[in-house]
């Protein structure tokens, strides 16, 4: 279903007069989703990438279709256990990097297998109440 969207970008500084002026709706599946097949959500546990804007309860959009680059966040398995991190190569290393200094980065030893589950596209957050809503509040 297809919501509003304004043509006007709004400031993040001072208030500037809104206008009325809407284009055409805006489908968040066309906005968050690349590859609809190969495209699956999940929601966030955990503090260690709190760094990149991820805190628990996000919701986190992956794509399985992505080959991972270095920078990109990843959904991956090591040892029969998921966790996402920020994926990093370098020469023949690859870092699974935490962004919180409380959470120590994951370097794969020659043996280990790192599995990728896809490369997070976007991230979902709520900024009032839990995904979704249980109770609507109408008090001010």
């Amino acid at each position: 279903m297809p919501i509003p969207m304004f043509i006007e970008t709004v400031q993040c500084g001072f208030p500037s007069p809104a206008a009325d002026y809407k284009e055409d709706g805006l489908d968040f599946n066309d906005l968050i989703v690349r590859n609809p097949s190969a495209t699956y959500c999940l929601r966030v546990s955990g503090h260690s990438m709190e760094g990149r804007g991820i805190s628990p309860g996000d919701i986190l959009v992956v794509d399985r279709s992505l080959r991972p680059r270095t920078g990109d966040v990843i959904v991956a398995a090591l040892g029969g256990s998921f966790t996402v991190k920020t994926f990093v190569k370098k020469g023949g290393r690859i870092i699974l990097q935490a962004a919180n200094v409380d959470y120590e980065d994951i370097e794969l030893e020659g043996d280990q297998e790192l599995s990728c589950f896809g490369v997070v596209t976007c991230c979902l957050k709520a900024f009032r109440g839990n995904w979704p809503e249980k109770e609507h509040d109408s008090s001010d």
